[in-house]
């Protein structure tokens, strides 16, 4: 029996739709922040009327929850890419690009992960999940400068340099995306990890042995 192409077609057609209202909701975040948001204003953005949308999301809030966890999803798979044995055996200017290359890639293209993130009122699903993946990218931090830290640093400097050099990223980072593209962004870009370099330099090995990170969860 041959099998009916519509319910595939309306699939592709609702999934489509989904990602449409998504990036809206994407860029009206970014503009007003989550708490200013509305599901008239998304309704708008994504030049559908808000019957159309209610047929995909019950409120805000739960699209919040749907592109929140599709770009902590990207971002898992990010660290998974950057902290590698390979990547942690590289000369320390070019392990900083490797590491921050991707992750501030991914930001510039993703305003609304800041945007929603670091908001004040983000449904408590999001602000868990967020928590978890900075403890995990924390962790991977500890663990790069624990096996290329030279000499070994004890357990409680080792905790308080990454939590430095994760805080610096997360500020410069903000400032990166923050900047319009171009020289200003490159130049924001070459400061943080001037910044990076100057203050991991005299503490860790130049090049590090082949290691095994552990990958996030």
């Amino acid at each position: 029996m041959t099998e009916d192409p519509k319910p595939r077609r309306r699939q592709a057609r609702g999934e489509r739709r989904i990602a449409q209202l998504l990036q809206a909701a994407a860029d009206v975040f970014c503009a007003n922040g989550y708490t200013a948001t509305s599901t008239n204003a998304i309704a708008r953005e994504a030049k559908v009327s808000p019957g159309t949308l209610y047929q995909y999301f019950p409120n805000k809030e739960a699209i919040a929850i749907e592109l929140g966890g599709r770009l902590i999803h990207e971002m898992r798979e990010r660290h998974g890419q950057v902290f590698t044995p390979e990547n942690a055996a590289l000369p320390l200017p070019e392990l900083i690009d490797a590491i921050l290359d991707p992750m501030i890639e991914f930001n510039c293209l993703n305003p609304a992960f800041l945007a929603l993130m670091h908001g004040s009122e983000v449904p408590g699903r999001i602000a868990e999940e967020h928590d978890e993946l900075h403890a995990s990218l924390l962790s991977q931090v500890r663990e790069l400068i624990g096996v290329r830290a030279a000499p070994a640093l004890p357990a409680e400097e080792l905790d308080r340099v990454a939590d430095m050099a994760f805080a610096v990223f997360k500020g410069g980072l903000a400032l990166v995306v923050a900047a319009p593209e171009g020289p200003v962004r490159d130049g924001a870009v070459a400061e943080l990890k001037k910044v990076l370099h100057r203050y991991l330099e005299p503490l860790l090995a130049e090049e590090g042995a082949r290691v095994t990170t552990t990958p996030p969860r």
